[in-house]
């Protein structure tokens, strides 16, 4: 089941138990990075750059329930 990302009007909803707040979310991504290293080896990235993103489950935290997720309207997104 695909989980539509949130918007800036929307937002995530358990549709069992009413959790808005709390999500384990499984995204696959393509990225490019500029590692840069220092001398001791120790790698910081730089730069990222997301190529391509998708979320492929979005598990509730509060009773566990996977795919179950809805988007709903914020509140005071419509004001």
């Amino acid at each position: 089941m695909a989980v539509p990302l949130p918007t800036d009007g929307t937002r995530w909803r358990c549709t069992l138990c009413g959790n808005l707040t709390r999500f384990d979310v499984t995204r696959r991504s393509k990225v490019v990075e500029y590692v840069h290293l220092d001398l001791a080896g120790a790698p910081t990235v730089e730069e990222r750059e997301v190529l391509s993103e998708s979320i492929e489950s979005v598990r509730c935290r509060w009773c566990n329930a996977v795919d179950q997720i809805e988007l709903v309207d914020r509140p005071g997104a419509n004001a």
